[in-house]
């Protein structure tokens, strides 16, 4: 996978392309890899920005360390194997979630949001 020997990172910058003004727009998010995917939790859910651009177009790149790829985001739905993924990946990697613990607010109250990556 593109990113997996840099999923130990702190964070990565994700580039949308803004709804309105169409211009790329750069975040610095904390990150998870799992299976081939990059998962990142929104604190400010919908109402984030990022996520308002991602709704309009899923395409983005992400760079961690040195390395930037385009990918598709796409915002997940509450209740999916996928959603949970994402909560208890971030929550153990910045939280130190571990199970049979209950997961933090932050990881509870948070929109989860996928990237896929094209098959290199």
């Amino acid at each position: 996978m593109v990113f997996e020997r840099l999923a130990e990172e702190s964070f990565c910058y994700l580039t949308t392309t803004g709804r309105v003004s169409g211009k790329s727009h750069t975040i610095e998010i904390w990150f998870a890899m799992d299976g081939g995917r990059l998962y990142m939790l929104s604190g400010g859910g919908d109402r984030a920005d990022w996520v308002k651009n991602i709704r309009q177009d899923p395409r983005v790149r992400v760079r961690v360390g040195s390395r930037t790829v385009a990918g598709r985001a796409r915002i997940l739905r509450s209740g999916t194997k996928d959603d949970e993924r994402a909560r208890r990946l971030l929550d153990a990697k910045y939280m130190d979630w571990r199970e049979g613990k209950r997961l933090s607010a932050w990881a509870r109250g948070a929109r989860p949001v996928a990237v896929s990556f094209p098959a290199r």
